[in-house]
């Protein structure tokens, strides 16, 4: 199945900076983005890591769709019936990875991945965070056995990464990569010379 719609949320874990560009990145390839969702924690790192205070934060996000609070359970994206084609949390934190893990519609987040779940479609979690202990690992091995596809938001040195966008459109491509949506935002195996 071709990707046509997805929905986004933000968790509080470290990188908006990758939800951002993968956003930019959906838009440019005429995806439809669904809904975005952000959490309280998101909006912290926002401003933290980004200068950007909650305002500023959702208007720029509003460029790519609606955008909903974890709180907004009258949301379109809480319901099975109004789901994408796929869903992608990135940042996701551990407090997400475990509510979807377990089972628990706590948030809009974990609401709106569980309904995607249950229609048998596409979720992609992008966490950040180490070290990782027995908790996060068991929970990210119930989510693997769930179906849920697991992108850690890692970096890799063999594509010669010269600038910090380099390292964010190396996940943004990973992260399109097990959807299925072909880009070139990265350089792949191969791609790169020894001599480079």
């Amino acid at each position: 199945m071709s990707i046509r719609s997805v929905s986004v949320a933000i968790t509080g874990s470290s990188g908006v900076r990758v939800a951002l560009r993968l956003l930019e990145v959906i838009k440019s390839l005429g995806i439809e983005v669904r809904g975005v969702i952000v959490s309280d924690g998101a909006f912290n790192v926002a401003f933290y890591e980004e200068g950007l205070s909650r305002e500023e934060f959702e208007s720029i996000l509003s460029r790519y769709s609606k955008v909903y609070t974890d709180n907004q359970f009258e949301a379109p994206l809480a319901s099975s019936s109004n789901q994408p084609d796929a869903m992608v949390i990135v940042p996701a934190s551990m407090k997400t990875l475990g509510l979807i893990a377990n089972g628990i519609p706590a948030t809009l987040t974990s609401r709106a991945a569980l309904a995607i779940l249950r229609l048998g479609r596409k979720l992609v979690v992008a966490p950040r965070e180490t070290p990782l202990g027995v908790a996060e690992l068991y929970n990210m091995l119930k989510l693997a056995r769930m179906g849920v596809l697991i992108v850690p938001m890692t970096i890799a040195f063999y594509n010669k990464p010269k600038t910090l966008d380099d390292m964010i459109n190396f996940v943004v491509g990973k992260i399109l990569d097990v959807l299925g949506v072909e880009t070139k935002v990265y350089r792949r195996w191969g791609e790169v010379t020894m001599e480079e």
